[in-house]
Formats: C-alpha cells, sequence, structure tokens
C-alpha cells in the first residue's frame, strides 16, 4: 500500500461535516461486500464481509479458517456456522457472543457493519473532536485521512481514538486503526474490493 499526500488538493470539509456525511449515505445503503483484511495483537484475519439491512452478516474466511463461512441471522438472532466450507458436515447454531466466532479485536458478528463503526466514532467525538489531518491517495483512490479522539480518557468498547481513511468516492472506509488511552494501536483494518446494492438474499438465507 502506497499513501502520498496531495499538492494543491481542494479543500477539505470540515471534520464533523465529513463523517457526518459519511454517516448520512451510510443509512441509503442496503447490501455492500467487501474484503477485509484485519490485524490485533499479532493475529491476522482475511476474510469476505457481507452485510444486508436490518443486519443480515456472511462472511467467507480466507485465513486464518480457510474456507469456512458463517451466517448471522437478525430475525433468530443465530449463527450457522459451517467451518469446513458451505455446506459441508458439521452445521453449527451458535449465539454471536460465542467466543468460537468472536472476532480477534473482541467484536461480535452482530455488531460488525460499517454502521457500527461510524456511530463509535460519533459518540467519541460527542466527548472530544474529529480533525482532518489531509486528503491521500491510497491503492491508486482519493481518501480523507480523519482522527477521531474521545474526550479525557473516554472510550467506546475500549477505543480511544479511531484514524479513518474515508474513500471519497464511495464514503467507505479504506481503512482504520484503533487505539487506546495510551495511543498504542488495537487493530489495524484495510477494506477493498467494495460493492453497493448488489447482493441476493440467497446469500443469506441459503
Amino acid at each position: 500500500m502506497i499513501t502520498v499526500a496531495l499538492s494543491g488538493a481542494p479543500a477539505i470539509a470540515a471534520p464533523a461535516a465529513t463523517l457526518t456525511d459519511a454517516i448520512g449515505h451510510y443509512q441509503t445503503v442496503e447490501s455492500y461486500r467487501v474484503t477485509i483484511r484485519a490485524s490485533h495483537s499479532g493475529n491476522q484475519e482475511h476474510f469476505v464481509y457481507y452485510y444486508k439491512k436490518p443486519g443480515f452478516v456472511r462472511m467467507e474466511f480466507i485465513t486464518p479458517h480457510a474456507g469456512a463461512v458463517l451466517i448471522y441471522n437478525p430475525d433468530t438472532k443465530r449463527v450457522r456456522l459451517w467451518p469446513f466450507g458451505f455446506g459441508h458436515f458439521p452445521e453449527l447454531n451458535l449465539s454471536p457472543a460465542n467466543p468460537l466466532i468472536r472476532a480477534s479485536g473482541g467484536q461480535h458478528v452482530d455488531h460488525s457493519d460499517v454502521g457500527v463503526l461510524f456511530e463509535d466514532m460519533r459518540t467519541l467525538q460527542q466527548s472530544g473532536e474529529t480533525r482532518v489531518l489531509g486528503e491521500e491517495v491510497m491503492d491508486g483512490r482519493p481518501v480523507v485521512h480523519l482522527v477521531t479522539t474521545g474526550g479525557g480518557t473516554f472510550t467506546v468498547a475500549g477505543v480511544h481514538r479511531y484514524e479513518l481513511w474515508l474513500d471519497t468516492a464511495t464514503r467507505f472506509p479504506a481503512k482504520i486503526i484503533s487505539k487506546d488511552t495510551h495511543d498504542a494501536i488495537l487493530e489495524t483494518v484495510i477494506m477493498d474490493q467494495l460493492e453497493i446494492n448488489k447482493l441476493p438474499d440467497t446469500l443469506f438465507n441459503p
């Protein structure tokens, strides 16, 4: 990944407006697909993530559990997990809080979509501030680099500070770094290959 500052870039929107605009746009999105690479305390995760409102989730793992598939249904509030690939025995029926399917960063599958991230950032911003560090290019796409920090030692789910690289075209995150009150990195997430509003219902109700 190569990131460079843009010289002579146009004026950047006010910080609150930038985050507010992204949240507003997300509210118009019905579904999306994105490839995610996440790292947390030395653990690496690589998977394809599908989301459809009001809360359907499908995750197809590349590493570390290659081939595993899980589907969360907000109507039943249960997760179906195929550890060895979709349709292969066994099929497990789990609570979203089950440690077996908890993300390395501690997130539950029923609180894993981009909307949760945006709301957490807005909560931090209400007690602290959001700053725009500049416009950049990340993997050939223009992004805006934002930093949201909670006031004092205020945290949301253990996060005191988010660094967000927001894709200016899609208004979706391209990269997120979360930090604690000591400015230590909790998790780094890179998102790419985004598709919006193109998911069939059969992905979530096979």
